[in-house]
């Protein structure tokens, strides 16, 4: 069945979104797309029926729990508006450093006691996140390092960015300013929307795939330009081969209209009160419209992943055939 997407102006600032007005966003038939694997999980505890899917999450699926919701106070949940936030970034976030028992908060504006109310639910939804990926991913345990985590109050549609910066346009998570050197991301959303709006999605073809469709015309990185940028600071550390391949794998992706319009790729409404995890460096994935979502982004080690050639390093150098420095 075919499903229609249309696109509110202003998206980008490079010109027309590829999908153009209206797009058929369930395209590229008889070919696999992302794996979305439904669990019924209610609670976010300890004692809740699924875990061990380690394998699923590494071979590129998407885990989607429609009956997890993250559940708002009655206070907190005056700040499901977006005037909370600053302006200058998509999400207001909490950056973690080693032993802190509460993030720094950036990217929002307010009073001191709304803020501190603020920065205590997102703090809670990491706490959750935490044991809660724990328990799906039990190998990963004491490997598992928590990332930001933030609170997006601001409506997908009508921000304006760049065509790089475009998340709705299909891609998979590379930093042009901070190499991963293959740490993986692993994400935990939850759509906390109050008027019944799903966070909608378009997910990809497999990453091994994708990888195939571009890997035969990306260049090695010219030698020397990886101490250059680390030198100027315009790369937090040195950009690996890598880093290299993988911000060309996204770069590409997002400026190819053609595959952008016609790659095998499928449309995923995730309705309020759904959470869902998924390695965001591996999966192909557009956000197309939603407003008031959680997320939680921790690293992980390719070498403490249950299967290490799964990941997007592993299959980059066995299609390659060599080690990426």
């Amino acid at each position: 069945m075919s499903e229609k997407a249309g696109r509110a102006p202003g998206r980008s600032q490079a010109g027309p979104h590829p999908l153009g007005g209206s797009a058929d966003v369930l395209v590229g038939r008889g070919a696999p797309v992302t794996p979305i694997r439904e669990y019924p999980d209610t609670t976010w505890a300890d004692d809740g029926p699924t875990r061990g899917v380690e394998v699923l999450l590494e071979s590129g699926a998407v885990l989607s729990f429609p009956q997890l919701p993250f559940v708002l106070t009655e206070s907190e949940r005056r700040f499901l508006d977006p005037r909370w936030a600053d302006g200058k970034a998509k999400n207001i976030s909490l950056r973690w450093g080693d032993g802190q028992a509460l993030g720094d908060m950036r990217g929002a504006v307010g009073e001191g006691a709304d803020l501190a109310a603020l920065q205590a639910m997102i703090a809670r939804y990491a706490e959750q996140s935490e044991a809660f990926a724990l328990r799906l991913f039990p190998h990963y345990r004491g490997h598992l390092k928590r990332g930001n985590t933030s609170f997006r109050p601001v409506d997908v549609v009508g921000r304006e960015t760049s065509w790089r910066k475009d998340d709705t346009r299909l891609h998979i998570d590379a930093f042009p300013s901070n190499p991963m050197h293959g740490t993986r991301l692993l994400r935990v959303f939850c759509n906390v929307n109050p008027a019944g709006r799903p966070r909608e999605w378009r997910v990809g073809e497999p990453f091994e795939a994708h990888a195939r469709r571009y890997l035969g015309s990306i260049a090695r990185p010219v030698p020397g330009t990886a101490w250059l940028l680390e030198k100027t600071g315009i790369t937090k550390r040195r950009r690996t081969e890598y880093d290299h391949v993988m911000l060309q794998l996204h770069d590409r992706a997002k400026a190819d209209a053609t595959f952008q319009q016609g790659s095998p790729q499928a449309r995923v409404d995730f309705a309020p009160g759904t959470t869902w995890v998924v390695f965001s460096d591996q999966v192909l994935h557009a956000a197309m419209g939603g407003q008031h979502m959680m997320e939680q982004t921790f690293y992980l080690d390719v070498a403490d992943q249950l299967h290490p050639e799964a990941s997007p390093r592993g299959t980059l150098e066995r299609l390659l055939g060599r080690e990426l420095r």
